[in-house]
């Protein structure tokens, strides 16, 4: 009888998301849960419950019911199953598909109930609702219940599903088993930091299951997912987590032990895959020599950048435009090579308006100029975010020339297996936010003025850095997108560098860095 509802629910789940755009459910982070997924996740559920434990079940985002169904199908002794769904679109037909089947559903904000501790199983695919779609107020409301709750203290870019986790904390009984179907960046980005602290210290992680990034569980999100499992209860001395990945939860690629202790200096959770935790501050790192920054954020790519042919045909001033490489797509070399007037030697020679220059001396001195100004602001773009937080709506930040560029986002399905690469830059352009722009600190100027091939030798070792390195640092997206912030990449373990650059160029303050060399 169960599986003719749960073929009934897979039916009625289709129907009701045929009826809601794309838009419309990314917006409110509904990606429903596969069948095949919930029966696993539920099955793994009853190998950390004490055997023969009666089950009183709660799912605080429940949609359709797709674990409630796998509960049936797994539990033989269930005391009280509930489950919260905010939207009626779902919950209505949820309760009329399981009104005489001992589920008790509540059309209602999971957020706002008041809690009641009386659940030893929390399963759950919470709602992945990004930060930006949350009102300012109801971050602070989030926020500050969460932090009561659980202790977590959220910044404000963290997403719904962690607010979620955080507050089913005081629904769960001492000893409480919880399994969270979340997204994985979690794991890697800064906002993560107060979920793995709520992992480590208020309860007992048990298992960590990371998805690969190419087996995407939502066949209509591009997310990264994990199933994080824990106990309700403090850690015990000296307790080690379980971390798999790839494959399934019973047949994972590859399974690991990690001590909790070790987690906690341990900054990039993703690269335990593959890598052991180690300590950074005894390693030389990117930014001993590099300071990274990310490219210009245009607010406009088609108006402000404009090929050569572009300019000249509507007569605007070729002095109000600085050079700038185009996509990575567009670049088959790894390195670039400059004209006798500074520009890129390559056949896609584009241009970045970039002018300061207040609008009545544009007016004046360049009257073309001064009219494709107003066809921008005609097309509303001085009120987009990024031109209208400028001193001049139309000035881009500055962003000079960077002898080393590197790839901001990749996959490894290339045709070496590399997903980030890096550019050596011998022209005058500058680069969008596609590119992170690498500029040489003092330690390595000094010592780039003393070897004047130096700077190849150093863009040849930064591309025979093993893709592991540079993927433990960044993060993963569903799919097999990668991408480095500038900070991440700075913080990639380079100690084959230190030997390139000589000792006695360096001060006396950096001394102590390379002292393991």
């Amino acid at each position: 009888m169960i599986n003719n509802i749960e073929q009934r629910r897979l039916a009625i789940q289709a129907a009701l998301d045929a009826e809601k755009t794309q838009i419309e459910r990314n917006r409110l982070g509904q990606f429903a849960t596969p069948s095949v997924l919930a029966q696993e996740i539920l099955r793994h559920a009853a190998t950390l419950l004490p055997k023969g434990e009666n089950v009183r079940f709660l799912d605080p985002a429940i949609g359709t019911g797709a674990f409630y169904s796998a509960l049936l199908n797994t539990f033989p002794n269930i005391d009280e199953a509930l489950g919260f769904e905010i939207d009626p679109h779902y919950n209505e037909p949820a309760m009329k598909l399981w009104e005489n089947h001992g589920l008790i559903l509540k059309g209602m904000d999971f957020t706002h109930m008041r809690p009641k501790a009386r659940f030893n199983l929390v399963v759950c695919n919470p709602p992945y609702v990004r930060h930006h779609h949350l009102p300012n107020s109801e971050k602070l409301r989030l926020q500050l219940r969460t932090q009561e709750v659980s202790g977590m203290k959220l910044s404000g870019l963290a997403g719904l599903y962690c607010h979620f986790i955080g507050l089913s904390h005081a629904w769960m009984t001492n000893g409480g088993i919880a399994v969270w179907l979340i997204p994985s960046e979690f794991m890697d980005v800064n906002y993560g930091l107060a979920v793995k602290r709520y992992l480590l210290d208020r309860v007992t992680l048990l298992h960590i299951h990371r998805f690969a990034s190419s087996d995407v569980q939502f066949t209509d999100a591009l997310v990264s997912s994990a199933v994080v499992s824990f106990r309700n209860e403090a850690p015990p001395k000296n307790h080690q987590i379980t971390f798999s990945f790839g494959g399934s939860l019973f047949a994972p690629h590859t399974t690991r032990r990690v001590s909790a202790l070790a987690l906690r200096d341990e900054t990039k959770w993703t690269r335990l895959q593959t890598t052991n935790v180690y300590k950074h501050d005894a390693i030389p790192k990117l930014s001993a020599f590099f300071n990274i920054k990310r490219g210009i954020a245009t607010g406009s790519n088609e108006y402000f950048i404009l090929s050569e042919q572009q300019i000249i045909a509507r007569g605007l001033p070729m002095e109000a435009f600085m050079p700038i490489l185009p996509s990575p797509r567009y670049l088959q070399a790894n390195e670039i090579k400059a004209r006798p007037d500074g520009t890129p030697d390559i056949e896609r020679r584009l241009f970045i308006l970039n002018i300061k220059l207040p609008e009545y001396n544009i007016r004046e001195r360049f009257p073309a100029l001064f009219d494709y100004l107003q066809e921008g602001k005609a097309l509303g773009l001085h009120e987009r975010y990024i031109c209208k937080h400028r001193a001049l709506w139309y000035a881009q930040e500055n962003r000079p020339p960077a002898p080393i560029v590197c790839t901001y986002l990749g996959r490894r399905d290339t045709k070496n297996g590399r997903p980030f690469r890096f550019i050596r830059n011998d022209s005058q352009a500058t680069v969008a936010n596609v590119f992170l722009a690498m500029y040489p600190t003092p330690l390595l100027t000094r010592a780039l003025a003393h070897d004047k091939n130096l700077l190849l030798v150093i863009w040849q070792a930064l591309n025979g850095l093993s893709p592991e390195k540079l993927l433990g640092e960044g993060r993963v997206y569903g799919g097999g997108l990668y991408k480095l912030e500038p900070s991440e990449l700075a913080n990639v373990p380079v100690p084959n560098l230190a030997t390139l650059v000589k000792l006695d160029q360096r001060p006396a303050k950096q001394m102590n860095l390379f002292s393991i060399i």
